[in-house]
């Protein structure tokens, strides 16, 4: 049975966690949801990962947890150390996704020492912004086809969105991460489901930190990483897999699998090459 409950990080701000899985051979996993701003929707790569204990949270000011900053990659790390040290976990798996990828890593790079193994899925990698995102914006508008329109127009009104529209915004947008055309609204529909609203400062925040960052420095630091690294791609994902090569590259203790047909969300198109590549990795 999963137990949910509220963490309180070192300043009192409220986490709403998740522990769920069985208790069972395999090594337990703390789950870190992507965005910034939006909320854990990775129960079901967990649900492949069987046989072990897993753990969800939602990040500061995010889904279930409390409407609070500050917001910055270093507060989510010392967050995500709260949400840890709550379970009584000496030394954990993380699996990050997308920007929690990059939250995975900066843990591990912050405490290497309570990380026993990390798994980086469709992640962006350490380089700056520049290198990778202007192709990500042209595929983005190329998928996205006949919906640009009412997407622009949902963009366009901002703070004046309603909720329903808010979501029907998110829905639109997510939609593009998904390889087959044909599932790809129903997928982003079921991400929506239940819907909390998405945190714009959060993401706004933490998002301006990340194109700020060194990636000189990260580089550094990585090459000095001693825990082994899992980096799994969607073959099909429109972030531009190349952005992440250069981190393959520095860190020491690596290995990397592409999902062939699959897009952002791997463990959706998949869940078998997933299940394969992931649990044999944490075995």
């Amino acid at each position: 049975m999963d137990d949910e409950t509220a963490v309180l990080a070192d300043d009192g701000t409220r986490l709403w966690t998740r522990r769920g899985g069985t208790d069972g051979p395999g090594e337990p996993v703390l789950f870190c949801h992507g965005g910034p701003g939006l909320w854990d929707t990775l129960q079901a790569p967990a649900a492949l990962l069987t046989g072990r204990r897993v753990y969800h949270w939602d990040q500061r000011g995010c889904g279930r947890s409390q409407r609070r900053g500050p917001y910055s990659v270093d507060r989510s790390v010392a967050d995500l150390d709260a949400v840890r040290r709550h379970f009584g976990l000496d030394r954990v798996a993380l699996l990050g996704h997308s920007w929690g990828a990059r939250l995975a890593l900066g843990y591990a790079l912050a405490h290497p020492g309570r990380v026993s193994r990390l798994v980086l899925v469709s992640g962006t990698g350490i380089d700056d912004d520049a290198t990778w995102h202007p192709r990500y914006q042209d595929a983005f508008f190329r998928v996205l086809g006949e919906d640009r329109a009412r997407w622009e127009e949902l963009r366009a009104r901002g703070t004046d969105r309603t909720e329903t529209e808010d979501r029907e915004l998110a829905v639109l947008q997510w939609s593009v991460d998904f390889a087959d055309r044909d599932l790809a609204r129903e997928h982003a529909e079921a991400m929506a489901t239940p819907w909390f609203g998405v945190n714009a400062e959060c993401n706004a925040t933490i998002g301006a930190e990340l194109r700020q960052g060194s990636a000189g420095l990260l580089r550094e630091r990585c090459a000095a990483l001693e825990v082994s690294v899992l980096i799994v791609d969607g073959e099909r994902d429109i972030r531009p897999r190349r952005a992440v090569d250069s981190l393959e590259r520095v860190l020491p203790r690596v290995r990397r699998t592409t999902l062939a047909g699959a897009g952002h969300l791997p463990w959706t198109e998949d869940p078998e090459g997933f299940r394969s590549a992931v649990g044999a990795f944490l075995a």
